[in-house]
């Protein structure tokens, strides 16, 4: 057995990618899309009709009308090939506008129910700042599931499970690429110390210990919230979350699993998180802002990808005139 069908005997794999064309090879349950992503995807020649049509559907529309219907066109796409659901992203410009963002979250949906998707099948994508909890937390009760995005801190998870969302993605990779570039182990990096691979992979990768014990968490307090670790670097990352609820994981990568045989275990369980002696957390905004402002990490990881998917979707934006 490859790696990729051992990790799906423990864990939902689903594929980040706005590439659809590539999901077959790899019977995936899920996707998820991002800006980023999309806008990858709208620069290969076989994907471009899909931009073109929307633009001449939809040209005179407001420019935000057109992203979104484009967006939605991507996941209908990718809900033709997979089983399961398909995770769309609101405008990062949002981020901090919860009524703007319940807003464009119901037009989403609204879009594709038009389509005749069921909302079961769709999630919508929002940042893990505050104000984007708690637009989550007022969409969960309409009906509208989300997939809390951006996450990079323990405080983030506690916030998300008050609220009830139906999912979060806790990134493991770009935790792991701000430690090691604090600890210089990046060209440009000033920090001293030195970062020792061997030392930070596996189970002691700093981005994998955030997301065991966001699981263990969750499990231990019957937090109902799914957790879909995301963003990885490497294979070593993923096999040692494997018994996560979901895994998003990028075509390159569920590559590498398929075409490995070496043996996974199982690494996460919720049995043995009920075993934990760990306490309740939960999160007022004033404690939320306060921890956020503590982990440095989280603040800094939280912005800056806020930014790039802003500078994405004006690009997009840019390809659609």
């Amino acid at each position: 057995m490859n790696q990729l069908d051992a990790l799906k005997q423990f864990t939902v794999v689903v594929a980040d990618t706005g590439d659809f064309k590539q999901l077959a090879q790899f019977q995936p349950q899920d996707a998820t899309t991002n800006p980023s992503l999309i806008l990858k995807a709208v620069q290969k020649p076989e994907y471009l009709p899909l931009l073109k049509d929307t633009v001449s559907a939809h040209g005179n529309a407001p420019m935000e009308a057109q992203i979104d219907r484009l967006l939605v066109r991507f996941g209908c796409e990718i809900l033709a090939t997979i089983p399961g659901r398909v995770s769309t992203e609101v405008d990062a410009r949002l981020s901090f506008d919860t009524g703007a963002t319940v807003a464009r979250a119901k037009r989403i949906m609204a879009l594709y129910e038009a389509q005749g998707v069921k909302r079961e099948r769709v999630l919508i994508k929002i940042a893990s700042t505050w104000e984007g909890i708690q637009a989550a937390a007022a969409l969960e009760r309409e009906g509208i599931r989300t997939n809390l995005t951006l996450l990079f801190s323990f405080a983030q998870a506690v916030a998300c499970g008050d609220a009830k969302v139906q999912l979060i993605s806790p990134f493991v990779g770009r935790i792991y690429d701000w430690y090691k570039k604090s600890a210089g182990g990046v060209p440009g990096a000033t920090a001293s110390g030195g970062w020792v691979e061997a030392d930070n992979a596996g189970a002691n990768d700093p981005g994998v210990t955030s997301v065991r014990a966001i699981y263990n968490h969750y499990k231990r307090h019957g937090i109902q919230t799914e957790v879909m670790g995301a963003s990885f670097r490497n294979v070593g990352q993923i096999t040692a979350l494997a018994g996560c609820d979901l895994l998003t994981i990028a075509p390159e990568l569920l590559a590498q699993l398929g075409a490995s045989t070496e043996p996974l275990t199982q690494a996460l369980s919720a049995p043995a998180a009920m075993q934990l002696d760990l306490p309740a957390v939960h999160h007022t905004e004033v404690s939320f802002r306060y921890a956020m402002n503590e982990d440095a990490m989280a603040t800094e990881k939280l912005a800056e990808g806020i930014r790039a998917f802003c500078a994405d979707a004006v690009k997009l934006e840019a390809l659609m005139h």
